[in-house]
């Protein structure tokens, strides 16, 4: 049971990553990950985390809607159902190690991708192994951010469309982790999330998101870039660090 100083604690995140979410699309939910894995037992993580994360990036995209690129989401959707299905069967759940050093990793896997391979979303079939690599990777680490990004870094869409469409494609991915790690915590006795973590969760998502809108109106496209792969390359150094201490640990 989280008590009310956690509790605090943990909107006071929400409100922060959910700002940094609104600004780049996915380091907030990566920071947000890492601190719920912290907090929470792994399946109870994933489930808040991906009910805040499907209101945040919900919102971002009802503000940006003007900007999606549809084909692209409707690939990606594709690629992400036929990833939970593959899951569900199996019914696999990370150790908090295995998900932290995931996460951790997860920017250093969308660098190591070699740049004449080039995958790009507005090309036919990319989208759909976007769907299928992210989906699979958000089932055991919580989120895919850098490595979405990957597919969006050739595109030479405007950030406002990267954003936009990068946050209906997290809504169906963080919609997916929901839906498949809430039906493991709906048949565990031990694990829960509590109702008021949860509304407290959402509504700081919404007022994070809110924030962030006029600051990336003034981001350059340069800038947006630049500083998106710093923080998450940071953040994914510091995540990586714990799960092999918690490795080693065990």
């Amino acid at each position: 049971m989280l008590t009310l100083p956690l509790t605090a604690g943990l909107g006071l995140a929400v409100l922060l990553t959910s700002f940094l979410s609104g600004l780049f699309s996915m380091a907030g939910g990566m920071v947000l990950m890492g601190i719920l894995l912290t907090m929470l037992p792994v399946t109870s993580a994933m489930l808040l985390h991906g009910i805040t994360q499907m209101t945040s990036n919900g919102w971002r995209a009802w503000l940006w809607r003007r900007h999606v690129v549809w084909g692209i989401v409707a690939q990606y959707f594709l690629g992400g159902a036929g990833a939970v299905a593959v899951f569900a069967l199996v019914r696999y759940v990370p150790d908090n190690a295995v998900s932290l050093i995931v996460l951790g990793l997860s920017p250093y896997m969308a660098m190591a991708v070699p740049a004449h391979w080039s995958p790009n979303v507005t090309r036919r079939g990319h989208s759909v192994v976007a769907g299928v690599v992210c989906m699979g990777v958000q089932l055991i680490a919580g989120i895919s951010g850098p490595l979405l990004d990957v597919f969006f870094v050739k595109s030479g869409l405007p950030r406002q469309s990267i954003v936009a469409t990068k946050a209906i494609v997290q809504v169906f991915g963080h919609l997916f982790k929901a839906v498949y790690f809430g039906s493991l915590v709906a048949g565990s006795a031990s694990e829960s999330v509590e109702i008021l973590a949860t509304l407290l969760c959402i509504g700081m998502a919404v007022l994070g998101t809110n924030l962030s809108r006029r600051m990336l109106d003034s981001m350059t496209d340069a800038q947006f870039r630049t500083w998106s792969q710093r923080l998450v390359v940071l953040t994914g150094s510091v995540y990586l660090s714990r799960g092999v201490f918690l490795l080693i640990a065990q």
